[in-house]
């Protein structure tokens, strides 16, 4: 585990303090207020689990001099109350150390997700189907909102590809290890014989683009092309030149949205899944760090990586990368994936901790 020498806790603390001082005066201007306040409110927290550690640090050499008391019975509290304090402390001094390790800037971020059927048929569009089902029950158990961007769906009833943006708070902090091969096996509906199938289907978890981000010349980056929608969607959208496609001239990124009858509702949507892949190009490029970590933890988040199975017949879901299995395959499907995703954010933690303290 690491631990901040006293020197950097009173860093922390001296800074904070400084920054709270700065605030208070009301002579700064106001984008100085703005990067002071921001500065702030990221080291705050840092700064109170400093303060913790330091406070029990005091504590246990108190009590580490109590324990050579001459009187039996003192000396025998102050055993005591030293075994706890060393408890307490190894938690403060890892909840600091997390609060130290480089963050993910998206972290906060809204998340594009996106859900292909793979290999498997009608199989495996019914499970993407699942999956998405699952990803919006989780979400609306976490007060976020959900907004369908794209979906071509299968005549089994699921989805060939879904594409939807997922809005609030830390969303891409909580899915981003989502990303990957998901694989199901159960007996089809339509398997008379009982065979259990195996199925699949990818997901792709990326950190949605803000305008600031991602600068790009329409007139000279983009080639706009409209024509009319095909596929379910009635004769209104059928007749009128609705549908958008959106070339990326300088990358040969292509996007392609005919949902709403709108074009220009399908070009935003368009310009949004554009900005966002644009983005993760630009992070996998600049953040190689990043990129490595997450291989070592928790897979890269390619979707060629199998990272998870969800057995029917035994009623389980397996997370490959951090060898986790749960007999709780129905109430996952519901949703219910704090503890799925509480385990991998976790292992994600305590390797990144590792890496700091090798």
């Amino acid at each position: 585990m690491i631990s901040l020498p006293p020197d950097r806790i009173a860093q922390i603390e001296a800074r904070r303090d400084e920054l709270q001082a700065l605030m208070a005066t009301g002579d700064l201007a106001s984008d100085r207020f703005v990067a002071v306040s921001k500065e702030y409110a990221e080291i705050e927290p840092v700064a109170q689990a400093a303060a913790e550690v330091r406070r029990l640090r005091a504590e246990a050499e108190l009590l580490a001099l109590m324990t050579q008391d001459g009187d039996d019975e003192l000396r025998q509290m102050a055993a005591e109350e030293l075994h706890e304090n060393r408890t307490a402390l190894e938690g403060a001094e890892r909840a600091l150390a997390l609060k130290l390790l480089p963050r993910d800037t998206a972290d906060e971020r809204a998340a594009m997700l996106e859900i292909r059927a793979g290999t498997g048929g009608d199989e495996a569009s019914l499970f993407a189907g699942d999956l998405m089902r699952m990803y919006q029950r989780y979400a609306e158990g976490q007060g976020w909102r959900v907004e369908l961007i794209s979906a071509s769906s299968s005549e089994a009833g699921g989805y060939k590809e879904v594409v939807a943006s997922v809005t609030g708070a830390g969303v891409f902090a909580r899915l981003k290890f989502e990303s990957g091969v998901h694989r199901v096996q159960r007996v089809p509906v339509t398997e008379s014989g009982g065979r259990i199938h195996t199925s699949a289907a990818t997901v792709a978890v990326l950190p949605e683009a803000e305008d600031v981000d991602i600068q790009i010349d329409e007139a000279r980056d983009l080639r706009i092309d409209v024509y009319r929608s095909s596929g379910p969607g009635g004769q209104s959208v059928n007749t009128t030149d609705s549908a958008v496609r959106i070339t990326h001239l300088p990358t040969g990124l292509v996007v392609i949205q005919q949902d709403e009858k709108s074009q220009h509702k399908n070009k935003a949507k368009a310009l949004k899944v554009l900005r966002t892949r644009l983005y993760e190009q630009e992070r996998e490029k600049l953040d190689s760090a990043r990129a490595g970590a997450r291989k070592s933890m928790v897979g890269s988040g390619d979707r060629s990586e199998r990272i998870r199975t969800y057995n029917f017949p035994q009623g389980r879901v397996t997370d490959h990368r951090i060898n986790l299995t749960l007999h709780r395959l129905p109430e996952i499907l519901e949703g219910q994936m704090d503890e799925l995703i509480g385990a991998l954010i976790a292992e994600d933690e305590a390797a990144r901790l590792a890496s700091l303290d090798g």
